[in-house]
């Protein structure tokens, strides 16, 4: 994002629900740039209160929010919708482009679609906000969850897969992690187990190991840590799922909101080199 301008206040209390803590924050109207779009009067929360470990964990300045403006905390309007509104993208869709490797890097794109970044075709998907209906989740052809349709969020502020805890323990089963609260697994099996497939929209959406299975750090213990979250989410339809960043580094994703549809990829490219080179302006 490029540069910010500040044109006027508006005090208000606005709370931005982030790693289960509310913050206290200050409303402000900015002029942003980003790139060559200029976004005039744009509302931010400037945090005035945040959680003592916030700055420690998280190699971030702040949110940006994507969502739908009708459930935008204090009815602020998000950025993208502004673009929309006053005509300056020719697309009503944004694309986002994670990659895998080290150090992590990610690419959106507003108002356009880069095919440099994947292969394949894309897929079209239906969307309720940003919700999508997962038709099952399966190991080795097992049924793992979602028999009747889950609803799942597609979401980059989330870096694990979270799921309904049932759902969850059956993985960690599969993959052999301990019985005890940190659930690794040797390492030396990783390349052992079978991917998760995630059918969606009646298409496939195969997850490797390499994807879900994260080697740590503690003196060379030879550990590894599956990349799952059991959460307790019930919807109207029943569990309720978050596709995070371990599955958005394997597939290029595109937020399409004129229709409401999300468009997800086949298996991007994975050529750093190529990405990084395509992000430095």
């Amino acid at each position: 994002m490029g540069r910010f301008k500040t044109t006027t206040d508006k005090r208000d209390s606005v709370d931005v629900l982030c790693t289960r803590k509310a913050y206290l924050n200050l409303s402000k109207s900015f002029t942003v740039w980003v790139r060559g779009i200029v976004d005039t009067n744009q509302i931010f929360g400037l945090s005035k209160t945040e959680p003592s470990n916030l700055s420690y964990f998280a190699s971030y300045d702040g949110i940006l929010g994507l969502a739908f403006s009708s459930i935008s905390s204090s009815g602020a309007t998000p950025v993208f919708d502004n673009m929309m509104n006053e005509g300056l993208v020719s697309q009503d869709l944004f694309s986002l482009y994670l990659s895998s490797d080290s150090p992590l890097s990610l690419l959106v794109m507003f108002s356009g679609i880069d095919s440099s970044y994947y292969s394949g075709s894309l897929n079209w998907i239906p969307l309720s906000y940003w919700e999508i209906t997962m038709d099952s989740i399966t190991m080795n052809g097992h049924l793992i969850s979602c028999a009747n349709g889950w609803q799942a969020i597609v979401n980059t502020g989330t870096s694990v897969l979270s799921g309904a805890p049932t759902a969850i323990s059956k993985i960690l089963h599969y993959v052999g992690a301990r019985g005890d609260s940190s659930n690794l697994i040797s390492c030396s099996t990783k390349h052992t187990l079978p991917n998760i497939i995630f059918t969606i929209n009646g298409i496939r959406f195969p997850l490797p190991t390499t994807a879900y299975i994260r080697q740590i750090s503690i003196c060379n213990s030879g550990s590894c840590s599956p990349g799952f979250e059991g959460i307790d989410v019930p919807t109207s339809s029943g569990e309720l799922w978050i596709l995070g960043d371990i599955f958005i580094h394997q597939y290029y994703v595109v937020f399409e909101r004129a229709y409401k549809s999300l468009l997800q990829a086949a298996p991007r490219l994975r050529n750093l080199l190529v990405f990084t080179s395509k992000i430095q302006y």
